[in-house]
């Protein structure tokens, strides 16, 4: 199965709105079928009414990323349970489109698209897709990036489950703030006054005005 390809739909749908941001992308019927990618014979069925289709689904698959990010594992996986009994697949063995050396076909499983419109299409396949990334890789390999204001998911492919950015420039715009946060607060203690030593401090009897030698002189000459 192409997994890399189905579980990117689900990000792509996902990324399509910045919240932290307010920005929305996927705002008409072009921009449903720019998500297809490559399939343009399922971007060509969608319509107007996909738009609003699509946004409720992606609501529900940032949840899912969500989830996963914050180490709920089970609600993660209802969540995308949820998904997938809305919006059933058709797996098939399919060949047509890769050929070995000899010319024989390199047979492969593929979801096939029966859906009733192009949104629900592309939220079975996105739901699919992003199933078999979790049962596979682990919910852990679910990502939001950590750099705000950015909160776009992502997947963690990395060898080390160590990815928390979604990319390169989240990554050093991280960094970077992380480095001026260190430099300040070095800054400010520097500039603090130092503390006086412990060994700096007066005694009792000269916090009270009264010297070792005057509590002395003031005992009777009788009880010295």
């Amino acid at each position: 199965m192409e997994l890399a390809y189905y579980s990117d739909l689900a990000v792509r749908l996902v990324n399509s709105e910045e919240p932290a941001r307010g920005t929305d992308s996927l705002t008409s019927v072009e921009a449903v079928r720019a998500l297809f990618g490559e399939s343009q014979s399922a971007a060509r069925r969608a319509t107007d009414a996909d738009v609003t289709r699509l946004r409720s689904v992606r609501a529900r698959l940032r949840a899912v990323f969500e989830a996963a990010a914050s180490g709920d594992e089970v609600l993660a996986v209802d969540l995308l349970n949820a998904l997938l009994i809305e919006f059933p697949v058709s797996p098939q063995i399919s060949g047509h489109e890769f050929r070995d050396e000899d010319g024989r076909p390199k047979w492969h499983m593929h979801i096939a698209d029966y859906a009733a419109n192009a949104g629900a299409g592309y939220a079975a396949t996105a739901s699919m897709g992003l199933a078999f990334h979790l049962t596979e890789l682990g919910a852990d390999r679910l990502g939001i990036c950590e750099a705000p204001p950015c909160r776009n998911a992502y997947l963690d492919t990395s060898t080390n489950r160590s990815r928390r950015y979604c990319s390169d420039r989240c990554a050093t715009r991280a960094n970077v703030a992380a480095y001026r946060a260190r430099k300040r607060l070095d800054a400010e203690r520097s500039a603090s006054p130092p503390r006086r030593p412990s060994s700096d401090r007066p005694d009792r009897g000269a916090r009270t005005g009264r010297t070792a030698d005057t509590a002395h002189d003031s005992i009777p000459a009788t009880d010295r």
